[in-house]
């Protein structure tokens, strides 16, 4: 008397199995399990390292706004303003990519840190895992982000004045 009540399917092998267990223990054909055996994409730990790096390039931009706000420049309220412009859009796009990572429950945080490098673990569909980025690539990278931005302020600024 191996299967109790066959027909059924909630005895099995003389134990009990509810019908949500049996669901679960199905293989990949629960949608997060199938989610879980994909591994990270590129695109996944682009958003991360923007996760990381864009707060770090608003904090120095709002810190340059203010330091040109209390300068003596004559041309410290231009300055400034753009400035304001700039960290407006990269606290706009900072938001958007943590958004991007709570809604594929995708968490990364710091685990340690030197006088060289960064180490980050994050957990992304069941894969956990770690990165380190050096504190001289950041330092470029957030060279180069804040460059984009401030030349996507003057393109801006120039279509306004040929128009």
């Amino acid at each position: 008397m191996t299967k109790k009540l066959e027909g059924n399917g909630l005895w099995e092998s003389s134990r009990m199995m509810l019908p949500q267990h049996k669901e679960q223990s199905m293989p990949i054909q629960n949608n997060t399990w199938a989610r879980a055996a994909e591994p990270v994409t590129k695109q996944e730990i682009e958003m991360m390292r923007d996760s990381i790096i864009l707060p770090m390039a608003l904090s120095i931009v709002e810190k340059n706004s203010r330091e040109v706000a209390m300068s003596s420049l004559t041309l410290k309220v231009l300055f400034s303003s753009a400035a304001k412009i700039l960290a407006k859009q990269i606290r706009a796009d900072a938001q958007k990519s943590k958004k991007v990572l709570v809604e594929r429950d995708i968490q990364v945080m710091e685990e340690s840190k030197d006088d060289t490098e960064l180490i980050y673990r994050y957990v992304c569909r069941g894969h956990e895992a770690r990165f380190v980025m050096t504190k001289e690539f950041m330092r470029a990278e957030i060279g180069v982000r804040i460059g984009r931005y401030a030349k996507s302020l003057v393109d801006v600024l120039q279509e306004a004045g040929k128009a």
